[in-house]
């Protein structure tokens, strides 16, 4: 007798009739128990489903955990077939494997150390084979948490090196996401591609918005109200991928720039690590320029 395995499965296609109930018969069939199931459609023209709308919902998500006794091999199939006749992209995964993640920092700590202390603290479903930083700076925090620390200096001329040695390294120890845990260097469009839809990144994000140098020091001089920070999928366009979460505080006006940013440095590390854990957890799926999070 075979021992029962969790899995999680996800997917979406063309919405129609029938995509829950084949999904259910084809986990049914192979000894599946389902344990939780989410699912969105997500309408055509993006407004809510109704009248307002005018047309039906043109894509479905889903996500579905499931126990199963059948032989991974035997699952596989039955949901191919399924996947095929409804024009699926689906993914499987186990859910007693932890996700192998490498993380990219500079010289800032708060955010690798929140995914590493969450890590080691059993609170993040991860495995975290290597650290990646273009600065020698956050070695010794590597080494306190025994996770094997690369330095990869980057300049204009040895860019091209550094990202061949990093994507060397993300193969080497089987990494399925990279995460850009304050990594202050702009990829290429070549790795950002390369990682499209395998790369998070965080940065601040405020109301209204502050680019460039002394972020905090421009926020007070505007007398803020409300900080924040933005997790996202990586892409070509600088900080404007995939939204995956979001989080905002409120701030006083008595709160000087260093007090901002050490909120701020808060924020963006429990924005990160909710991102990381809701990926980690196969939680979320692309549609486009945006998300679904089954939370």
């Amino acid at each position: 007798m075979n021992t029962a395995v969790d899995y999680i499965l996800t997917l979406s296609c063309p919405d129609q009739a029938g995509i829950v109930h084949a999904v259910s018969g084809a986990l049914a069939d192979c000894g599946g128990n389902i344990l939780e199931s989410q699912q969105y459609g997500r309408p055509m023209d993006g407004s809510p489903t109704g009248s307002e709308a005018g047309d039906a919902p043109s894509r479905f998500f889903m996500r579905v955990k499931a126990s199963v006794s059948a032989p991974e091999a035997r699952l596989r199939e039955a949901l191919g077939t399924v996947a095929e006749s409804f024009d699926m992209d689906w993914q499987l995964h186990r859910k007693d494997q932890p996700l192998r993640i490498l993380v990219m920092a500079s010289r800032e700590a708060h955010c690798l150390n929140e995914l590493l202390f969450q890590q080691q603290s059993g609170q993040l479903p991860v495995q975290i084979p290597a650290i990646v930083s273009n600065h020698p700076d956050l070695a010794g925090l590597a080494e306190f948490y025994r996770v094997p620390f690369h330095h990869l200096p980057v300049t204009p001329q040895g860019k091209p090196d550094a990202e061949a040695a990093l994507l060397r390294l993300v193969a080497e120890h089987n990494v399925q996401l990279v995460v850009l845990a304050r990594y202050m260097q702009v990829l290429s469009d070549d790795l950002c591609q390369r990682l499209n839809g395998q790369a998070i990144n965080i940065h601040h994000s405020f109301l209204p918005s502050f680019k460039g140098a002394r972020p905090y020091a421009q926020a007070y001089s505007r007398g803020v109200k409300l900080i924040g920070a933005t997790a996202h999928y990586v892409t070509p366009d600088l900080d404007e991928g995939p939204i995956i979460e979001q989080e905002v505080v409120r701030v006083g006006h008595a709160m000087t720039p260093p007090r901002l940013a050490a909120r701020g440095r808060a924020v963006e590390a429990s924005t990160l690590a909710q991102a990381v854990r809701w990926h980690a957890e196969h939680r979320v799926l692309l549609d486009g320029n945006r998300t679904v999070v089954f939370d």
